[in-house]
């Protein structure tokens, strides 16, 4: 790659999933994506993650009539999506039959980058979705999910990115969620994998503890070929640091983007009117633009916090969030330092949670929890607590294998359960990420679309 940085900005997928529950609807960018595309990004993350549940659950959008448009509107920047790999896009292993299906028409649909990450870090669990990208002609942009702890050093993290290098990824990406990676620290990690890994490394941060731009900063000094930021209605807080910030930080320098301030104002123009609708209708929460330093405290992300104060709230209990985010660390420890990211965050989260309302660790265990210690998600980075495993699963036989292979193939089942709900390929594969969602949805899509072509054949009869 050349000197100058590259940018991938966020604002169509993890700039509102950060800051408004990924509420902004397709409407919303489609006025802009003419001036997206012209701006000259590396790629722009616009699926993936937390959208498709959201467009079918509280949009009424279908996530793949989404990608398709977002696709035709712009046709010069490659598009990027989150990939939670086994996992895909749910909260549980898929069959491999199903994550090579999902990936497939993911790139059909429109997708050139793939972002890939398990939560463990278990590289096992991400192996078959490479596979697919790279078969299907997509960009395999292998990540790292970043956390800190006795066993995550940076020869840790060095040598999977050395792994998944190995393992076929055409980019490697340093997924800091909790905005947890501190400015020096990104200067050392990034040094060192410039000089270890021949691709291109690629970070992702917050701003939650107000040191996001500080970070990046940093790592263009240390050599980072590319970093995500956000135009700036939607930056910071708990989304990305700012786009037009960054840009303007590296002008006239060896690292300048050659991106268009004027250009990015006007893209920002159109995203500000979309945020003020957000903020009127309330679902972004000024707070989540505050700078909240407890994250370094806690290593808690933000989207966690909001988790954790909804619980508290239903059970009464606000008064025992320190409490809580004091004993998330414990829980933490015991499970083998998980880094904290969907789905381990709200693992560790709740049992947190249990811990301190029960009045006694881990008399109450959930089923989660017993999963994560009974293996089912993979391999936990560190040592597990044996007396709390042994409190939650008794003798049960620990899964060693990678968990996706005691699955079956999923892929008949799940069209034979969707049925004529389903109209496409890209239907059983919403229905088997989320059968009741999309089930839902596309039962109301096919009663509109029937009541749609009565009406027409009606018309018809009249005219004749």
């Amino acid at each position: 790659m050349a000197n100058k940085l590259y940018i991938t900005d966020t604002i169509l997928r993890d700039a509102h999933q950060s800051q408004a529950a990924t509420r902004m609807r397709l409407e919303e960018m489609l006025p802009a994506c003419e001036k997206l595309d012209s701006i000259g990004y590396w790629s722009l993350e616009c699926w993936g993650g937390a959208t498709f549940d959201s467009c079918m659950r509280f949009l009424n959008e279908d996530p793949w009539e989404r990608l398709r448009a977002l696709r035709k509107a712009m046709p010069n920047t490659k598009l990027q999506m989150l990939l939670r790999g086994q996992n895909l896009l749910g909260y549980k292993h898929y069959a491999d039959d199903v994550v090579d299906a999902f990936v497939k028409k993911s790139i059909q649909n429109g997708i050139d980058v793939v972002r890939v990450f398990d939560a463990l870090n278990d590289t096992r669990n991400i192996a078959q979705a490479m596979k697919s990208i790279k078969k299907y002609g997509g960009v395999c942009e292998a990540a790292i999910s970043y956390t800190e702890s006795p066993v995550h050093s940076e020869e840790y993290f060095v040598n999977l990115a050395l792994e998944l290098e190995e393992m076929g990824a055409d980019v490697i990406c340093i997924k800091d969620m909790a905005n947890l990676l501190l400015p020096y620290d990104a200067y050392s990690l990034v040094k060192k994998l410039k000089e270890k890994v021949r691709v291109p490394i690629h970070l992702h941060t917050h701003n939650t503890t107000g040191t996001g731009d500080m970070t990046n900063l940093m790592a263009v000094q240390a050599g980072v070929d590319i970093v995500d930021c956000a135009l700036s209605p939607l930056a910071n807080g708990t989304s990305q640091p700012s786009t037009e910030a960054m840009v303007a930080t590296l002008k006239g320098t060896e690292r300048d983007t050659g991106l268009d301030l004027n250009a990015l104002s006007e893209a920002a123009t159109h995203f500000r009117a979309v945020a003020d609708r957000l903020k009127a209708d309330g679902i972004l929460d000024p707070k989540v633009l505050n700078v909240d330093t407890k994250t370094l405290l806690y290593q808690v992300p933000g989207g966690m916090l909001s988790n954790l104060l909804s619980q508290l709230k239903q059970a009464n209990a606000e008064d025992k969030f320190y409490d809580v985010l004091a004993e998330i660390p414990n829980v933490r420890k015991d499970f083998g330092y998980p880094p904290l990211v969907t789905p381990t965050s709200q693992i560790v989260g709740t049992q947190a949670v249990l811990n301190v309302l029960s009045g006694e660790r881990y008399k109450m265990i959930t089923k989660e929890s017993k999963g994560l210690l009974r293996g089912e998600y993979g391999r936990v980075p560190g040592e597990v607590n044996e007396d709390v495993r042994r409190k939650a699963i008794g003798n049960d036989k620990i899964i060693t294998c990678r968990p996706a292979d005691l699955l079956e193939p999923e892929l008949e089942k799940y069209t034979a359960e969707a049925g004529d709900l389903a109209k496409c390929e890209e239907d059983v594969l919403s229905y088997a990420l989320f059968p009741q969602v999309a089930g839902k949805f596309l039962a109301e899509r096919n009663a509109a679309v029937e009541d749609e072509n009565t009406v027409r054949e009606i018309f018809v009869e009249d005219l004749t």
